[in-house]
């Protein structure tokens, strides 16, 4: 187990090499995404090749004490914790206490249509028990404290929001009943379990629950609309438990990361299990395994999850073809910054042929858009097809459509790739009453090949 605890000399100055030269690409664009996007602090952990490469903090974790994140700084990761709950029933699999497959009536019984929902799709989000928890903001019975059974006895036994693996729908109401099972089958507390199993093995030592509070911890917040941050209360004890109750440092959940992408903790089966998608009995995608979202960035298989609960907001994406993992927490909620960091940082370390958005670019394409309002194009912009696209009438309908469309607000770049030779571009351009995609080509001498505008789909 020690391998996970010590770096040696030549591992440390390996880590302040990589360290360095990501600090140098990705520091300045992280501080500027926070102070644009009003958060009070956001923290930032990279694995690269099987490796932490980064961890740095940015901001705030108590705005009116004046004190500052660091790499120290725990976070309420949400549902997050979700995918440690699975690795913990997956790992009682292995020593022959419970079955995916067994069904919910072997441990509660008295639960609505328990006979007919198995563990299995209470991890995937296919049983069908209605979430107890949707909302996105902290609401009055949750300041009060719960416990799981009660939780469960309010809301697994409602009647079905569907019938068990016909349909996907998010569901906290499955994870709490996935942690009683856990501990009815394996007679331990779960987060005790995740101590000794995973974390202690692994180095994490900031890992555990958050009601084990700590001074140092990240202080909540919220936004209303676009106003400031503002402080906010965290839920009482037993709302979570394993569907969203751990607290951890980034680097803490990117030593989980590498060990996931090693397949170190569990089999080989049951990492089959934990990342093979579940489908539907009718064979449609969920696009969810267990505990985690399967996706894709521009064509790169990603395995991951977010987290919300009241004050903080939470993303963890591996990128399993590349050996990498991006991790980035925040101590607001309401505030859409993690989701885009991430991509963004994503598309620097992993994408290296694909270049930032530059603003003369974006600024170029505002401009061409802002003519095309009027009717009019600068041809020396645009190649020889470009130009015979934009006829007189063409030219005309742009300008009475667009015109129609009010004061353009903002124009984001949405994706970039190459195609026939060219650069190929997507952006979004919002106006006062409506948004449109501007569909681009750019020759290698910069020339437009292409400049469409379309309706958003």
């Amino acid at each position: 187990m020690t391998r996970y605890l010590a770096l040696t000399a030549v591992g440390l100055c390996a880590f302040a090499q990589q360290s360095s030269d990501l600090d140098s690409k990705l520091s300045g664009k992280i501080a500027a995404a926070l102070t644009q996007s009003g958060a009070p602090g956001v923290s930032v952990a990279i694995v690269e090749q099987g490796k932490l490469a980064f961890a740095k903090a940015f901001g705030h974790a108590n705005i009116a004490e004046n004190r500052a994140v660091d790499v120290n700084t725990r976070y309420a990761v949400g549902s997050i914790s979700k995918q440690f709950t699975a690795a913990a029933i997956l790992l009682l699999e292995e020593q022959g206490k419970l079955s995916l497959d067994d069904k919910v009536s072997k441990y509660f019984p008295d639960l609505t249509r328990s006979g007919e929902v198995s563990i299995r799709q209470l991890l995937s989000h296919t049983s069908g028990y209605e979430d107890y928890a949707p909302q996105d903001y902290i609401i009055p019975e949750w300041l009060k404290p719960t416990t799981p059974r009660a939780i469960l006895d309010q809301w697994a036994k409602k009647p079905l929001n569907f019938d068990p693996g016909t349909r996907w729908q998010y569901s906290n109401t499955n994870y709490v009943l996935a942690g009683e099972i856990f501990e009815k089958a394996s007679g331990h507390p779960l987060v005790r379990f995740l101590r000794e199993k995973i974390f202690e093995p692994l180095g994490m030592q900031s890992a555990g629950d958050c009601a084990e509070a700590s001074p140092a911890d990240a202080t909540a917040y919220t936004r209303y609309a676009l106003g400031p941050a503002r402080p906010v209360q965290r839920e009482a004890s037993g709302w979570y438990f394993a569907a969203g109750e751990l607290c951890m440092t980034p680097s803490d959940l990117a030593r989980w990361d590498i060990a996931f992408l090693e397949k170190k903790i569990l089999s080989a089966r049951s990492y089959d299990e934990f990342t093979r998608e579940v489908k539907l009995k009718n064979g449609d995608f969920t696009h969810y395994a267990l505990g985690l979202d399967l996706g894709e960035l521009s064509r790169i298989p990603t395995v991951e999850h977010g987290g919300e609960v009241s004050g903080f907001l939470a993303l963890n994406t591996l990128y399993p073809t590349r050996s990498g993992a991006i991790v980035v927490l925040s101590n607001a909620d309401g505030i859409n910054l993690i989701d885009p960091l991430s991509r963004q940082i994503a598309t620097l370390i992993f994408l290296p042929d694909r270049p930032p958005e530059s603003p003369n670019d974006t600024q170029q394409v505002r401009a061409i858009l802002a003519g095309l309002k009027k009717g009019k194009i600068d041809r020396a912009l645009f190649t020889d097809n470009a130009n015979t696209y934009f006829t007189p009438s063409a030219l005309e309908d742009y300008k009475k459509s667009l015109g129609a469309l009010r004061k353009l607000k903002s124009i984001t770049r949405v994706r970039e790739s190459l195609r026939g030779g060219m650069i190929h571009r997507m952006y979004s351009a919002q106006f006062e009453r409506k948004t449109v995609l501007l569909n681009i080509y750019v020759m290698p001498d910069a020339k437009y090949e292409q400049y469409l505008v379309t309706e958003e789909r």
